[in-house]
């Protein structure tokens, strides 16, 4: 258990959640990336019913594991790790996406957008 605790930065943990959950729903905005993710997964976003709460709490919740685990990779000197498990983390996606019948588009969406979550988590902890 010390070992994702110890040496852990929780301060540069939570602001690298919070920029990265916030870069989420810009990168999946309408003015961004989303309209065209969106008819590339089969998601209808002008529906009216708002936000879906749960895949929300879903992906906060994975967004704070990622943090944490970019924090555990950082306290422990072992960032090349975390780029490791972020290249398998966007595979497996790919591979998801390619069975599932994705767009290219929006596996390409998916995949860059766990990519920028860990650049920016890296950074966040360097600046922390």
């Amino acid at each position: 258990m010390n070992e994702l605790l110890d040496g852990v930065n929780w301060l540069a943990v939570i602001v690298g959640f919070v920029v990265a959950f916030i870069i989420g729903a810009i990168w999946y905005s309408p003015k961004l990336f989303g309209a065209k993710w969106a008819e590339g997964v089969g998601v209808d976003i002008n529906e009216s019913s708002g936000p879906a709460i749960m895949p929300l709490v879903v992906q906060a919740v994975g967004t704070f594991l990622l943090s944490w685990l970019v924090g555990i990779t950082a306290a422990a000197n072992a960032l090349l790790t975390i780029l490791l498990i972020m290249l398998t983390i966007i595979v497996l996606m790919v591979a998801g996406g390619l069975f599932s019948q994705k767009s290219r588009y929006a596996i390409v969406t998916e995949a860059s957008y766990v990519l920028v979550m860990v650049v920016v988590m890296i950074i966040v902890q360097g600046i922390f």
